[in-house]
């Protein structure tokens, strides 16, 4: 798998590289020159993402692990409101040396490419259904607003026309008791 060794998401190795038990640190930031993710949130380009990333020489190749942590935007799937909220994600992903099998991700002149392994994690870490609060109610279907903001505002529920003739059955039922004689009479 060829790989582009100058992006930003490319760690040199070269100084583990076949020498199993040696382990390398390294943290940087990168921001992202294309959009990850469709839908309604994404990570939206110039997003910025902190990586913190471990490398470690084993038998077979680098393990590479580490977390990424970034801001996705996008719209509630509910009341459609503007969100931004931070997600961390982890990733582990084992790098092997060329020529031994073929592997989904090879050590590449002493460099691993992490750019696939994180954008796979982050956008997997995506809510399918995000909303702005728990507890969003979304938009009235009548009016269109936010029954967040609305619901001071009682309204009544309105009646399906089936129902109708029993509505006008309890309506005669309260006018009858609002002219009911009262009993004055004092015992």
């Amino acid at each position: 798998m060829k790989t582009r060794l100058n992006g930003p998401f490319v760690v040199p190795a070269r100084d583990i590289v076949r020498h199993p038990g040696e382990m390398r640190e390294h943290s940087f930031s990168v921001a992202l020159k294309e959009q990850w993710g469709e839908g309604i949130v994404s990570y939206e380009v110039g997003a910025e993402f902190d990586l913190e990333v471990r490398l470690e020489a084993v038998h077979e190749g680098i393990l590479v692990s580490g977390t990424a942590d970034a801001e996705y935007t996008g719209v509630c799937g509910r009341c459609l409101t503007d969100i931004t909220e931070p997600v961390e994600v982890e990733f582990q992903e084992l790098f092997a040396y060329p020529g031994e099998e073929e592997t989904d991700f090879e050590v590449q002149d002493d460099h691993v490419d992490l750019e696939i392994v994180v954008r796979d994690a982050a956008v997997l870490s995506l809510p399918f259904q995000p909303v702005c609060q728990p507890d969003c109610l979304g938009l009235d279907p009548v009016t269109g607003e936010r029954l967040t903001e609305s619901a001071e505002i009682e309204q009544d529920a309105p009646i399906d026309p089936r129902w109708s003739a029993l509505q006008q059955i309890t309506d005669q039922g309260n006018t009858a008791d609002s002219r009911a004689p009262e009993n004055t009479e004092e015992s």
